[in-house]
């Protein structure tokens, strides 16, 4: 079976202490974080950052020094930063920390409703993005929120705006205004995506309650797998998981029981398609 990788998505821009007070906040606690993850079996980090009060930053500086102890000390560790930041975050300071030249970073396939939130991404802003994308030669992930997104990033692609191969797509679903994360809206997503991008490889990342379903899904299925604070903070329905890293724990755990290989660093580069 192909070799699977595991992302983890540490801390988001919305999830709070006060709901879950193991979120790594400060650069020293999401680096010791990112390496307990990888010694668990993931190989990318998904990185949003934090000013020490807990508030969402897009602070370049603040992506620097969490990026650099990082690389420091959990080398073999694939970053991918978010370019969605927190919503109302301006469109430059979106694109800023890709200066810092990050593995990969996320590129997102449209606009939708964001709970009570719009995350506002035009079509002149997303190929703005991808266009900057290909001027710092960082790997885009295009994160899916509906199946309209696929279309769109397909005609993206057919038109060279991005060109990066292969492309790598993650369908984040449950989030309240895009697609859930059922099983029949996973495979349908994945046939579609097939059929718009072919050499597309894809992952899902599950929020909330649908986070396990999706992992199972996932794992049969042959796609990759996102977990963590981010987009959900229980280990089981109203038990709060103790660590990002007890979640990684038990994807690597499952996909043994499966007879999935976890993706070494070199193979998770390969099938990203990463120098």
């Amino acid at each position: 079976m192909n070799p699977l990788i595991i992302t983890t998505a540490l801390t988001g821009a919305e999830t709070s202490k006060k709901d879950q007070p193991n979120l790594p906040i400060t650069p020293q606690e999401q680096v010791k974080t990112a390496k307990a993850c990888f010694e668990a079996g993931s190989r990318v980090l998904h990185l949003h950052v934090r000013e020490d009060d807990g508030s969402p930053s897009q602070r370049l500086e603040r992506f620097e020094e969490t990026i650099s102890l990082v690389r420091k000390q959990v080398p073999e560790m694939l970053i991918q930063i978010s370019t969605g930041g927190a919503v109302g975050v301006s469109f430059e300071e979106r694109m800023a920390p890709l200066k810092l030249k990050p593995e990969m970073a996320t590129l997102n396939g449209g606009t939708l409703n964001f709970g009570n939130e719009i995350f506002a991404n035009s079509a002149p802003d997303i190929i703005r993005l991808a266009e900057y994308f290909k001027e710092t030669g960082v790997a885009p992930e295009v994160e899916v929120y509906e199946s309209g997104m696929i279309d769109y990033i397909g005609k993206l692609c057919k038109k060279n705006i991005i060109t990066h191969t292969p492309l790598h797509v993650q369908f984040v679903l449950g989030v309240a205004g895009g697609m859930s994360g059922k099983a029949k809206n996973l495979i349908y997503m994945v046939e579609h995506l097939k059929e718009e991008i072919p050499t597309a490889t894809w992952g899902v990342a599950g929020i909330g309650r649908w986070q396990l379903p999706c992992t199972m899904m996932a794992m049969a299925m042959g796609g990759q797998i996102r977990v963590g604070f981010e987009d959900n903070i229980f280990y089981h329905k109203h038990v709060l998981a103790e660590s990002n890293e007890q979640i990684v724990e038990r994807v690597a755990r499952l996909a043994k029981e499966y007879g999935r290989p976890i993706a070494t660093p070199n193979q998770a580069k390969e099938i990203l398609g990463l120098k």
